[in-house]
């Protein structure tokens, strides 16, 4: 069974970087999708970024896009997201997670997930 646990969240100033870690046991990542989710006070779970575990091919949300970069260490099985020019919008909990479908968004699709990390961006 495959257990993904987070680190790496804290708390920043507004325009400052953080970067997440997703450390993945218990059971292959090929042919997976990993993806990163957030949830913010009072507002439903949404999608961040996806990466193909195989190809390394990406997709992110319209509101990360240019500021947030996901990527995987294959060797340490390890999934990351890299997050630039944070701003207050981006405070919540971030979720890493698996998906047997590839560059998938729809957080149905999602079958195992992190306890999440907190991210608190402070203007």
């Amino acid at each position: 069974q495959l257990q993904l646990a987070e680190s790496g969240g804290g708390s920043v100033q507004a325009g400052g970087s953080l970067r997440l870690s997703c450390l993945a046991s218990g059971r292959t990542l090929d042919r997976l999708g990993l993806g990163w989710f957030r949830q913010a006070p009072g507002k439903d779970r949404e999608f961040v970024a996806t990466i193909d575990w195989n190809t390394g091919n990406r997709k992110y949300s319209d509101s990360v896009k240019g500021r947030f970069t996901i990527s995987r260490d294959s060797a340490k099985n390890t999934l990351y997201l890299q997050m630039n020019s944070l701003n207050s919008e981006d405070t919540a909990v971030y979720y890493c997670a698996a998906s047997p479908n590839y560059l998938s968004d729809y957080d149905p699709s999602y079958f195992d997930w992190g306890q999440g990390t907190q991210v608190t961006v402070s203007s």
